[in-house]
Protein backbone atom coordinates (compact mmCIF):
# COMPACT_ATOMS: atom_id res chain seq x y z
CA UNK A 1 0.00 0.00 0.00
CA UNK A 2 1.33 3.46 -1.29
CA UNK A 3 4.82 2.37 -1.67
CA UNK A 4 6.32 -1.11 -2.80
CA UNK A 5 7.76 -2.98 0.53
CA UNK A 6 10.74 -4.21 -1.14
CA UNK A 7 13.69 -2.23 -0.85
CA UNK A 8 15.24 -1.20 -4.26
CA UNK A 9 18.76 -2.70 -3.33
CA UNK A 10 16.71 -5.95 -3.22
CA UNK A 11 15.20 -5.71 -6.20
CA UNK A 12 18.53 -5.22 -7.81
CA UNK A 13 19.69 -8.19 -6.10
CA UNK A 14 16.49 -10.40 -7.35
CA UNK A 15 17.35 -8.71 -10.88
CA UNK A 16 20.40 -10.46 -10.36
CA UNK A 17 19.57 -13.59 -9.44
CA UNK A 18 17.11 -13.99 -11.90
CA UNK A 19 19.62 -13.32 -14.75
CA UNK A 20 21.82 -16.02 -13.46
CA UNK A 21 18.55 -18.92 -13.96
CA UNK A 22 19.86 -19.46 -17.32
CA UNK A 23 16.36 -18.36 -18.96
CA UNK A 24 15.20 -14.92 -20.71
CA UNK A 25 13.32 -12.11 -18.99
CA UNK A 26 10.53 -11.14 -20.62
CA UNK A 27 9.91 -7.34 -19.91
CA UNK A 28 7.14 -5.51 -20.99
CA UNK A 29 6.73 -1.85 -21.53
CA UNK A 30 4.59 0.02 -19.20
CA UNK A 31 3.17 3.22 -19.19
CA UNK A 32 2.62 4.40 -15.90
CA UNK A 33 2.41 3.30 -12.60
CA UNK A 34 -0.73 1.82 -12.95
CA UNK A 35 0.01 -0.90 -16.10
CA UNK A 36 3.64 -1.92 -14.21
CA UNK A 37 1.29 -3.33 -11.38
CA UNK A 38 -0.97 -5.31 -14.05
CA UNK A 39 2.96 -6.30 -15.15
CA UNK A 40 3.23 -7.63 -11.85
CA UNK A 41 0.67 -8.94 -11.42
CA UNK A 42 0.65 -11.52 -14.32
CA UNK A 43 3.71 -13.00 -12.83
CA UNK A 44 6.53 -11.16 -14.75
CA UNK A 45 9.88 -10.89 -13.60
CA UNK A 46 10.61 -7.20 -14.06
CA UNK A 47 9.47 -4.28 -15.46
CA UNK A 48 10.97 -1.82 -18.09
CA UNK A 49 10.23 1.76 -18.97
CA UNK A 50 10.71 3.09 -22.78
CA UNK A 51 12.42 6.32 -23.31
CA UNK A 52 10.10 6.04 -26.32
CA UNK A 53 6.83 5.70 -24.75
CA UNK A 54 8.00 8.52 -22.19
CA UNK A 55 8.65 10.80 -24.83
CA UNK A 56 5.51 10.05 -26.46
CA UNK A 57 3.95 10.56 -23.52
CA UNK A 58 4.50 13.76 -23.45
CA UNK A 59 3.76 14.58 -26.99
CA UNK A 60 7.23 14.17 -28.00
CA UNK A 61 8.80 12.28 -30.58
CA UNK A 62 11.88 10.42 -29.61
CA UNK A 63 14.49 12.59 -30.57
CA UNK A 64 16.39 13.32 -27.25
CA UNK A 65 13.65 16.03 -25.77
CA UNK A 66 12.97 14.29 -22.94
CA UNK A 67 15.47 15.01 -19.47
CA UNK A 68 16.90 12.92 -17.08
CA UNK A 69 14.96 14.44 -14.63
CA UNK A 70 11.48 13.70 -16.25
CA UNK A 71 13.02 9.95 -17.00
CA UNK A 72 14.04 9.66 -13.22
CA UNK A 73 10.51 11.52 -12.31
CA UNK A 74 8.23 8.65 -14.32
CA UNK A 75 11.02 5.90 -13.31
CA UNK A 76 9.86 6.61 -9.47
CA UNK A 77 6.79 6.61 -10.11
CA UNK A 78 6.88 3.41 -11.23
CA UNK A 79 9.48 1.30 -9.30
CA UNK A 80 7.65 2.56 -5.96
CA UNK A 81 4.39 1.29 -6.68
CA UNK A 82 5.76 -2.41 -8.10
CA UNK A 83 7.89 -5.25 -5.62
CA UNK A 84 9.69 -6.36 -8.90
CA UNK A 85 12.46 -4.80 -10.46
CA UNK A 86 12.73 -1.88 -13.11
CA UNK A 87 14.82 -1.30 -16.16
CA UNK A 88 14.85 2.00 -17.94
CA UNK A 89 15.96 2.94 -21.28
CA UNK A 90 18.55 6.15 -20.12
CA UNK A 91 19.17 7.33 -23.91
CA UNK A 92 22.38 8.59 -23.99
CA UNK A 93 22.68 9.57 -20.12
CA UNK A 94 21.60 12.82 -21.38
CA UNK A 95 24.82 14.03 -22.02
CA UNK A 96 28.48 13.25 -21.98
CA UNK A 97 29.79 10.84 -19.82
CA UNK A 98 30.04 13.17 -16.67
CA UNK A 99 26.54 13.90 -17.32
CA UNK A 100 26.05 9.81 -18.25
CA UNK A 101 27.22 9.61 -13.98
CA UNK A 102 24.82 11.47 -12.77
CA UNK A 103 21.80 9.90 -14.50
CA UNK A 104 23.22 6.49 -13.41
CA UNK A 105 23.17 7.88 -9.57
CA UNK A 106 20.11 9.56 -10.47
CA UNK A 107 17.90 6.83 -10.93
CA UNK A 108 19.78 4.60 -8.67
CA UNK A 109 17.89 7.02 -6.30
CA UNK A 110 14.54 6.58 -8.14
CA UNK A 111 14.66 3.09 -7.54
CA UNK A 112 15.40 1.72 -10.21
CA UNK A 113 17.46 -1.36 -10.86
CA UNK A 114 18.93 -1.12 -14.29
CA UNK A 115 19.10 0.89 -17.26
CA UNK A 116 21.01 0.75 -20.62
CA UNK A 117 23.25 3.70 -22.03
CA UNK A 118 23.32 3.83 -25.85
CA UNK A 119 26.05 5.40 -28.05
CA UNK A 120 24.21 7.56 -30.81
CA UNK A 121 24.75 11.05 -31.18
CA UNK A 122 22.64 13.80 -29.32
CA UNK A 123 19.86 14.69 -30.57
CA UNK A 124 19.32 10.96 -30.72
CA UNK A 125 16.51 8.90 -32.52
CA UNK A 126 13.99 5.85 -32.07
CA UNK A 127 16.30 2.55 -32.97
CA UNK A 128 14.75 1.41 -36.05
CA UNK A 129 14.57 5.02 -37.62
CA UNK A 130 16.45 5.81 -41.28
CA UNK A 131 19.67 7.53 -40.52
CA UNK A 132 20.90 6.82 -37.13
CA UNK A 133 24.11 8.22 -36.31
CA UNK A 134 26.59 6.75 -33.93
CA UNK A 135 29.35 8.66 -32.15
CA UNK A 136 33.24 7.53 -32.17
CA UNK A 137 33.78 4.10 -30.07
CA UNK A 138 35.96 6.08 -27.90
CA UNK A 139 33.03 8.25 -26.88
CA UNK A 140 30.61 5.82 -26.62
CA UNK A 141 33.56 3.57 -24.48
CA UNK A 142 33.80 6.37 -22.33
CA UNK A 143 30.30 6.63 -21.55
CA UNK A 144 29.79 3.36 -20.78
CA UNK A 145 32.73 3.45 -18.51
CA UNK A 146 31.33 6.73 -16.86
CA UNK A 147 28.09 4.94 -15.62
CA UNK A 148 30.00 1.54 -14.38
CA UNK A 149 31.63 3.27 -12.11
CA UNK A 150 29.23 6.17 -11.18
CA UNK A 151 27.23 2.98 -9.56
CA UNK A 152 27.45 3.00 -5.79
CA UNK A 153 25.49 -0.09 -5.53
CA UNK A 154 27.20 -3.12 -7.47
CA UNK A 155 23.98 -4.69 -8.34
CA UNK A 156 22.53 -2.01 -10.59
CA UNK A 157 22.54 -3.44 -14.00
CA UNK A 158 24.49 -1.32 -16.52
CA UNK A 159 23.40 -2.34 -20.13
CA UNK A 160 25.33 -1.01 -23.04
CA UNK A 161 23.43 -0.16 -26.01
CA UNK A 162 24.81 0.06 -29.27
CA UNK A 163 23.05 1.12 -32.00
CA UNK A 164 26.06 1.01 -34.76
CA UNK A 165 24.67 -2.11 -36.85
CA UNK A 166 22.05 0.08 -38.90
CA UNK A 167 24.64 2.99 -39.06
CA UNK A 168 28.02 1.31 -39.72
CA UNK A 169 27.78 -2.59 -39.75
CA UNK A 170 27.64 -5.42 -37.81
CA UNK A 171 31.93 -5.50 -37.22
CA UNK A 172 31.70 -2.31 -35.73
CA UNK A 173 29.14 -3.35 -33.62
CA UNK A 174 30.54 -6.66 -32.29
CA UNK A 175 33.79 -4.63 -31.40
CA UNK A 176 31.98 -2.11 -29.39
CA UNK A 177 30.00 -4.96 -27.07
CA UNK A 178 33.45 -6.47 -27.01
CA UNK A 179 34.92 -3.01 -25.63
CA UNK A 180 31.49 -2.69 -23.52
CA UNK A 181 31.60 -6.22 -21.73
CA UNK A 182 35.43 -5.53 -21.10
CA UNK A 183 34.59 -2.17 -19.89
CA UNK A 184 32.26 -3.69 -16.79
CA UNK A 185 28.90 -3.90 -19.03
CA UNK A 186 26.92 -6.71 -17.46
CA UNK A 187 24.45 -7.09 -20.49
CA UNK A 188 25.13 -5.85 -24.33
CA UNK A 189 22.37 -4.42 -26.11
CA UNK A 190 22.41 -4.70 -29.67
CA UNK A 191 19.63 -2.60 -31.60
CA UNK A 192 18.57 -3.67 -35.03
CA UNK A 193 20.42 -6.72 -35.97
CA UNK A 194 18.78 -8.55 -38.75
CA UNK A 195 17.48 -11.40 -37.70
CA UNK A 196 18.47 -14.98 -35.69
CA UNK A 197 21.60 -15.63 -37.81
CA UNK A 198 22.74 -11.69 -36.50
CA UNK A 199 22.23 -12.46 -33.21
CA UNK A 200 24.06 -15.15 -32.72
CA UNK A 201 27.07 -14.74 -34.63
CA UNK A 202 27.24 -11.23 -32.07
CA UNK A 203 26.56 -13.64 -29.33
CA UNK A 204 29.38 -16.06 -29.97
CA UNK A 205 31.58 -13.24 -30.89
CA UNK A 206 30.68 -10.57 -27.99
CA UNK A 207 30.58 -13.50 -25.25
CA UNK A 208 28.28 -11.63 -22.83
CA UNK A 209 24.70 -11.60 -21.70
CA UNK A 210 22.62 -10.30 -24.74
CA UNK A 211 19.34 -8.19 -24.89
CA UNK A 212 17.23 -7.88 -27.88
CA UNK A 213 14.27 -5.83 -28.46
CA UNK A 214 10.95 -7.36 -30.07
CA UNK A 215 9.63 -4.14 -31.41
CA UNK A 216 6.50 -4.74 -33.75
CA UNK A 217 7.17 -2.07 -36.03
CA UNK A 218 11.00 -2.33 -36.05
CA UNK A 219 12.97 -2.51 -39.08
CA UNK A 220 13.07 -6.38 -38.94
CA UNK A 221 11.09 -9.19 -37.92
CA UNK A 222 11.18 -9.77 -34.25
CA UNK A 223 12.27 -12.82 -32.93
CA UNK A 224 10.20 -15.02 -31.29
CA UNK A 225 10.32 -16.31 -27.21
CA UNK A 226 11.29 -19.60 -29.03
CA UNK A 227 13.66 -17.87 -30.97
CA UNK A 228 15.11 -15.56 -27.82
CA UNK A 229 15.11 -18.83 -25.48
CA UNK A 230 17.11 -21.10 -28.51
CA UNK A 231 19.44 -18.04 -28.93
CA UNK A 232 20.38 -17.67 -24.76
CA UNK A 233 19.16 -13.81 -24.97
CA UNK A 234 19.40 -12.51 -21.30
CA UNK A 235 16.22 -10.21 -21.51
CA UNK A 236 14.13 -9.27 -24.45
CA UNK A 237 11.49 -6.42 -24.24
CA UNK A 238 8.58 -5.46 -25.79
CA UNK A 239 8.98 -1.67 -25.43
CA UNK A 240 5.94 -0.41 -26.68
CA UNK A 241 3.78 -3.24 -26.93
CA UNK A 242 0.98 -2.19 -24.68
CA UNK A 243 1.01 1.35 -25.35
CA UNK A 244 0.20 0.77 -28.86
CA UNK A 245 -2.61 -1.17 -27.49
CA UNK A 246 -3.84 1.09 -25.36
CA UNK A 247 -3.71 4.18 -27.45
CA UNK A 248 -5.45 2.10 -30.26
CA UNK A 249 -8.38 1.48 -28.07
CA UNK A 250 -8.24 5.22 -27.08
CA UNK A 251 -8.54 5.92 -30.77
CA UNK A 252 -11.54 3.70 -31.00
CA UNK A 253 -13.29 4.81 -27.73
CA UNK A 254 -12.98 8.34 -29.09
CA UNK A 255 -14.39 7.67 -32.87
CA UNK A 256 -17.05 5.61 -31.34
CA UNK A 257 -18.61 7.72 -28.55
CA UNK A 258 -18.38 11.14 -30.99
CA UNK A 259 -20.31 8.49 -33.52
CA UNK A 260 -22.82 7.22 -31.40
CA UNK A 261 -23.11 9.79 -28.29
CA UNK A 262 -22.56 7.00 -26.35
CA UNK A 263 -19.64 4.81 -24.87
CA UNK A 264 -22.17 1.79 -23.92
CA UNK A 265 -21.15 -0.38 -27.21
CA UNK A 266 -17.07 -0.21 -25.63
CA UNK A 267 -18.28 -1.96 -22.10
CA UNK A 268 -16.94 -4.65 -22.64
CA UNK A 269 -13.43 -3.84 -23.43
CA UNK A 270 -12.97 -1.85 -20.67
CA UNK A 271 -11.64 -2.59 -17.51
CA UNK A 272 -14.84 -2.33 -14.86
CA UNK A 273 -14.38 -0.54 -11.98
CA UNK A 274 -14.34 -3.64 -9.61
CA UNK A 275 -10.73 -4.80 -11.36
CA UNK A 276 -9.31 -1.27 -11.04
CA UNK A 277 -10.27 -1.01 -7.20
CA UNK A 278 -8.60 -4.80 -6.92
CA UNK A 279 -5.53 -3.46 -9.33
CA UNK A 280 -5.65 -0.41 -6.93
CA UNK A 281 -5.94 -2.29 -3.48
CA UNK A 282 -9.06 -0.02 -2.38
CA UNK A 283 -9.91 -2.25 0.43
CA UNK A 284 -6.39 -2.31 2.28
CA UNK A 285 -6.44 1.58 1.94
CA UNK A 286 -9.71 1.62 3.57
CA UNK A 287 -8.82 -0.87 6.01
CA UNK A 288 -5.84 0.83 6.39
CA UNK A 289 -7.84 4.37 7.34
CA UNK A 290 -10.33 2.78 9.39
CA UNK A 291 -8.08 1.21 11.40
CA UNK A 292 -6.49 4.63 12.31
CA UNK A 293 -9.71 6.57 12.78
CA UNK A 294 -10.88 3.65 14.95
CA UNK A 295 -7.99 3.72 17.30
CA UNK A 296 -9.06 4.04 21.20
CA UNK A 297 -8.11 7.57 22.78
CA UNK A 298 -7.93 6.06 26.37
CA UNK A 299 -4.49 5.77 27.42
CA UNK A 300 -2.75 8.04 25.12
CA UNK A 301 -1.04 11.10 25.90
CA UNK A 302 -2.51 14.73 25.37
CA UNK A 303 -0.34 16.94 27.58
Amino acid sequence: MLHSSVTPQEKRRLLRQRLEENRPLVLLGAFNALSARMIEQAGADAVYLSGHMIAADLGLPDLGLTTATEVAYRANQVSRMIDVPLIVDADTGFGEPLNTARSIQTLEDAGVAGCHIEDQVNPKQCGHSEGIQVVSRQLALQRISAAVAARRDPNFLIIARTDSRSAVGLDEAIARGKAFRDAGADVVFAEALSGPDEVARFRDEVSAPLMVNLNEFGSHEPLTIDQVKNLGIAIAIYPMTLTRLAMGAVQRGIETILANGSQLSLLPDMQTKDELYDLLGYADYHAFDNGVFGLSAEGSDTQ
